[in-house]
């Protein structure tokens, strides 16, 4: 991501979540979606066209999945405070 590279960095986070057994009760599971949401995010910017659409799909959905998870947490926490306004902007 810090490279700028959110498509590579979507892959790598998306092997976090393949491995749901292992990570789905944890916050590691819940936070490889929030960066596959902010990956997608940053293709959606960086790309144009489908592409661009098809990557802000994902990432809405990403994001999604990742407030789901979180729904029950302390609102106050500043990553979910940050991740829910992420998600505003996506709309």
């Amino acid at each position: 991501m810090a490279a700028g590279q959110g498509t590579a960095a979507a892959a790598e986070f998306q092997k976090i979540v393949d491995h749901g057994g292992i990570v789905w009760n944890c916050w590691t599971g819940a936070l490889a979606h929030l960066g596959m949401a902010r990956a997608n995010s940053l293709q959606s910017r960086t790309s144009k066209g489908a592409d661009a659409d098809a990557a802000r799909v994902r990432a809405v959905a990403a994001y999604e999945d990742f407030l789901t998870l979180w729904k029950d947490a302390d609102p106050d926490i500043p990553i979910l405070k940050q991740a829910k306004a992420e998600y505003a902007k996506l709309h």
